[in-house]
């Protein structure tokens, strides 16, 4: 089709018929497939109704007609009447919406924002928490990038070498998996979407079946596995937050650890590590019966080398505090910038500043992060500390 706001509008209107009939007929066996096929459908309906008005209109017109092929049979096929030029197989539908979505000719940043919004069914709103961005600018982008794709006739294409987009593809479902983990969204109601994340899980999965080259797409599912596992131990009885070394470790999915273990393990053979395999390796080191915080600091230098970037320092931050105590982890914090408007920076320093004895500098810390958590479980965890502070 080459026509990104007509694919969109084919994959609104499957959206519309789930909601009309999934209620009644209940959830079908795979509702991504379902909804991809459904889509696919309707914009293949959309092409022959194209093709027909134009039959129409040429049979009414000597200038249309010259040189139209009066047998559609034998008439050569146009390109741009393809729905979607597939030369790899990937068998999740949705993998492939996401494959589609994730393409070359746009900028990285740009690709991620887009295949989001458009495949990986997060809103903007979710979309600007995970890049700490305006709502309106993540907007113009994908406003941008559509404009793009539409004037540069950009083919929708998942091409036979898929490793030019595996890159992006990780950060996706990724960050799909980090909305599952913690939702932004002000009307989840809970800490998690276990539904997004298992999906996100599912996702990274079938990826790294289908490009068994690229290593970083098992790190990243070998991370979501650890972070999965810990799910039942992360909040309470009342659904208040538990951080995690607080949390009842027993409650852990130990199959899920070993299976995280056993996927990290065999893309670490490869020896050809990235940031999401470092992150795994972050994550697997918590897993463990004792912490070796010395070890994830060093996790930590090596990640910055690869992926410098503020997040990862405030997080390096976080762990030197459990090495070289929380006067040495503030002054790191110090020096991190663009961070003011992220809540767990200021949750960082609210509890730092706890351990420091300092309850004023505390409780301020905590009430910001209370204001900008837009997690309700998050707000309230903020909220209790910074009444704490105060008594």
């Amino acid at each position: 089709m080459g026509d990104l706001d007509a694919a969109h509008d084919c994959l609104q209107e499957a959206y519309a018929k789930a909601a009309a009939t999934w209620p009644e007929r209940g959830l079908p066996d795979d509702p991504a497939a379902w909804v991809y096929v459904v889509a696919r459908n309707a914009g293949i309906d959309r092409l022959r109704r194209d093709a027909a008005a134009g039959r129409r209109v040429a049979a009414q017109s000597r200038v249309l007609e010259t040189g139209v092929a009066r047998d559609d049979a034998a008439a050569p096929e146009d390109p741009r009447t393809r729905l979607i030029a597939e030369e790899a197989e990937v068998g999740d539908e949705q993998l492939r919406l996401l494959l589609l979505c994730c393409h070359p000719a746009l900028s990285r940043e740009t690709q991620v924002v887009l295949t989001l919004r458009l495949a990986g069914g997060l809103t903007t709103q979710e979309i600007a928490a995970a890049f700490l961005l305006p709502e309106v600018t993540v907007q113009q982008r994908i406003v941008r990038a559509k404009r793009k794709i539409r004037d540069a006739r950009i083919p929708l294409v998942i091409p036979a070498d898929l490793s030019e987009r595996a890159a992006v593809l990780a950060t996706v479902l990724g960050l799909i998996f980090n909305e599952g983990y913690v939702a932004h969204s002000a009307s989840a109601g809970t800490l998690t979407r276990v539904a997004l994340a298992d999906q996100a899980i599912r996702l990274t999965a079938a990826a790294a079946d289908a490009l068994p080259g690229e290593p970083e797409l098992a790190g990243l599912l070998a991370l979501e596995l650890f972070h999965r596992s810990r799910e039942e131990a992360r909040t309470d009885e009342s659904g208040a937050l538990v951080r995690l070394a607080d949390q009842d470790r027993s409650r852990w999915d130990r199959v899920m650890i070993a299976r995280g273990y056993a996927v990290l393990g065999r893309v670490l053979a490869q020896r050809r590590l990235g940031p999401w395999q470092v992150q795994a390796l972050i994550a697997a080191e918590h897993t463990r019966e004792t912490t070796d915080w010395e070890r994830i600091v060093r996790y930590y230098d090596l990640l910055l080398e690869m992926q410098p970037g503020a997040v990862v320092r405030l997080s390096r931050a976080v762990a030197l505090a459990e090495v070289s105590g929380p006067v040495a982890a503030l002054e790191e914090i110090a020096g991190v910038d663009g961070l003011d408007g992220y809540h767990l920076l200021h949750a960082a320093r609210g509890d730092l500043l706890e351990r420091t004895g300092d309850a004023a500098g505390a409780r301020a810390a905590w009430e910001r992060a209370a204001a900008l958590a837009t997690n309700p479980a998050e707000a309230a965890y903020a909220r209790g500390r910074a009444e704490a502070c105060a008594r």
